[in-house]
């Protein structure tokens, strides 16, 4: 535990609320470490989900509604997609976790259930979300962008990021800070959305995702133009063998990609490089 609070950026910048330990529940400012130098990694395209104030912004205006919108909109499977994950994770035999772009904390929850031997952190850069996820129980949760993370070199066992890669600044340079943190050898794990094979199904889904799902959202979450983006993002998004080939040019290797629920999202693991 000691080692994980030196790790992180918890000088004059955290804020610790319950329990003994300086790691448990500790949300941290996105301030950088003294001396330390910022990161400017290139933005593959500009796209709007690509934009952190936009970004920050779009998720701390619904973070009261989010987990509702989640269920919703996916008709629940959001539920079947982390309990895969989960049961991957857990194959690891892993000791120590990063669950980045955590959000509500909603996947490392179900990770810290199904994984209880397993010390997962939750880190996000948007505060209203990790209250939300604090409110639910999770106990270590970072303030942290991930674009430079606030951690030591290999500190984790393996890296998941669960519809969050997808909102970075830059795809490669934050798998790039995720490779820098994960022990060679070590693991990461990605669920995202994709887009289904050419055919019936995929007409289906871009009309679902353009004119249906704003709808439903504005009205679950009380704003419309949240959502009004994520089709977009979605259809801009590396996908299948495209991202399984941009993560093994990133430090990582053996990624592959699991197409789920008629290829509406995508799981993407592969191995920390170890030379």
């Amino acid at each position: 535990m000691a080692e994980l609070a030196d790790a992180c950026v918890s000088e004059a910048h955290g804020v610790t609320r319950g329990g003994s330990s300086p790691l448990v529940s500790t949300i941290f400012t996105l301030g950088l470490q003294p001396g330390l130098q910022a990161i400017n990694f290139p933005i593959e395209k500009k796209l709007r989900q690509q934009d952190p104030e936009f970004v920050r912004g779009t998720f701390a205006a619904i973070a009261s509604r989010y987990d509702l919108a989640n269920h919703l909109l996916s008709g629940g499977m959001d539920f079947l997609w982390r309990a895969r994950v989960a049961k991957i994770v857990q194959g690891w035999n892993a000791k120590r976790i990063l669950d980045l772009a955590t959000g509500s904390g909603d996947l490392a929850l179900t990770m810290q259930k199904k994984c209880p031997e397993m010390h997962i952190v939750a880190a996000d850069f948007c505060l209203p979300m990790l209250a939300k996820a604090l409110e639910k129980g999770m106990l270590d949760v970072v303030h942290a962008d991930a674009m430079q993370l606030p951690f030591k070199d290999g500190m984790f066992d393996g890296v998941t990021v669960a519809f969050g890669l997808r909102n970075m600044k830059s795809w490669s340079g934050a798998l790039r800070e995720m490779a820098r943190v994960i022990k060679p050898g070590g693991h990461l794990l990605i669920l995202d959305f994709s887009l289904p094979a050419p055919g019936l199904m995929r007409s289906f889904y871009r009309f679902y995702l353009h004119r249906i799902l704003p709808v439903i959202a504005g009205l679950v979450t009380g704003d419309k133009g949240a959502y009004d983006y994520l089709g977009e993002s979605i259809e801009q998004f590396p996908h299948g063998e495209a991202m399984a080939q941009m993560i093994d040019e990133n430090n990582f290797q053996h990624a592959c990609a699991q197409a789920l629920t008629l290829g509406i999202v995508s799981i993407y693991t592969a191995t920390r490089r170890t030379a």
